[in-house]
C-alpha cells in the first residue's frame, strides 16, 4: 500500500494560485494547510481550510503551527508585496534570521533562497507550484491566435536581454522594448505597476512587447514569472502589442482564458525558449 502524500501547506500572497493549489491537492485527497499573510492574501482563499493569518515577521509562531499541524511539504503560491523593516515587525526568530543571512536579504530572489534553506532546516521539504500543477507551466509557441512579426520578434530578443542581465543582479524578471528601445523595467514594484508606466511612455508605430523571464540563477521552486488574463489586459492598457514569457520557466495562470482575452484585446501571448546559461 502507497504512503499517503504529506500535508501541504501554502505560503499564501495574493491572487487566485493559491486557492488553485489548494483545490488541486484536496482533490487528491491531500490535506492542507494555509498560512496567510495580513494584507497580502485574499481572504476567499482560506473560507472553510485549516489556517493561519499571520505577519511576516512572525517566523518563530508560524513554523511552531506548521509543526503543529504535521505538515510536511510547503509551498509558495502567489505574489506578495515585499514589506518594509517597519511593516515586518520581527519577532526574534526572524531577527536571528535576518542577522544571518546579512546581504542576501537585499534581493528577492536572495532573500527567497535563504527562507527555503531555513525552512528546510527546520525539516519541511520546500517544493515548486509546477511540482503539484505541471500544466501550469507555460508551453512553447503561441497561446492566443495571435503571432510576433519580424520587429517584435527583435524587440523581445532585446527584452530577454535586459530582464535576464537585471535578473542576473537579482532586481526583477520584466522588460519592455519599443522599436528597439527600453521603455521600462520591473522592479520591486511588479508587472502591473510596471505597465501602468508605460502608457505615458509609448512610441508612435507598432506598440511594444512585454518579456518575463525567471533569473539566471532562480530555484525553480520559489518565484517563477507569473501571468493571467490581468497581465494581459494591462498590456493592451498600456498600449503593448505582445507578451513574451519563458516557455517551461513561468506559470501562465487559466490558459483558455488568457488566449481568448489576448484576441479579443488584438495581443500576441507567446511562450519563448530562452538560453539556459547564466551570466558570469
Amino acid at each position: 500500500m502507497s504512503q499517503p502524500l504529506p500535508k501541504l501547506g501554502i505560503l499564501a500572497g495574493g491572487g487566485t494560485l493559491p486557492a488553485r493549489i489548494a483545490a488541486a491537492v484536496r482533490g487528491q485527497g491531500r490535506e492542507v494547510f494555509i498560512v496567510a499573510f495580513d494584507g497580502h492574501t485574499d481572504p476567499a482563499t482560506v473560507e472553510g481550510l485549516p489556517h493561519l493569518w499571520s505577519r511576516f515577521g512572525a517566523a518563530g509562531s508560524i513554523i511552531d503551527r506548521l509543526k503543529k499541524e504535521k505538515v510536511g511539504e510547503l509551498v509558495f503560491a502567489g505574489p506578495v508585496r515585499r514589506p518594509s523593516f517597519t511593516e515586518l515587525l520581527p519577532d526574534w526568530y526572524t531577527t536571528k534570521f535576518l542577522a544571518k543571512v546579512g546581504t542576501r536579504a537585499l534581493g528577492d530572489d536572495g532573500l527567497l533562497r535563504s527562507v527555503a534553506r531555513e525552512l528546510e532546516g527546520e525539516g519541511f521539504r520546500v517544493v515548486g507550484l509546477h511540482d503539484l500543477l505541471g500544466e501550469l507551466l507555460t508551453p512553447a509557441g503561441p497561446v492566443g491566435r495571435l503571432r510576433p512579426d519580424a520587429e517584435a520578434e527583435r524587440d523581445i530578443a532585446r527584452a530577454v536581454e535586459v530582464a535576464r542581465t537585471l535578473g542576473a543582479l537579482d532586481v526583477g524578471q520584466g522588460a519592455v522594448v519599443q522599436q528597439g528601445i527600453v521603455i521600462a523595467v520591473e522592479a520591486i514594484e511588479g508587472t502591473d505597476a510596471m505597465l501602468a508606466r508605460c502608457a505615458g511612455l509609448a512610441r508612435p508605430g507598432p506598440g511594444g512587447v512585454l518579456v518575463k523571464v525567471k533569473k539566471p540563477q532562480q530555484d525553480r521552486r520559489l518565484d517563477l514569472p507569473t501571468m493571467g488574463v490581468t497581465t494581459v489586459e494591462n498590456a493592451a492598457r498600456a498600449g503593448l502589442r505582445g507578451i513574451a514569457v519563458e516557455a517551461g520557466g513561468s506559470l501562465l495562470v487559466d490558459r483558455a482564458a488568457v488566449a481568448e482575452a489576448a484576441d479579443r484585446l488584438g495581443l500576441f501571448v507567446v511562450g519563448i525558449t530562452v538560453a539556459s546559461e547564466t551570466r558570469s
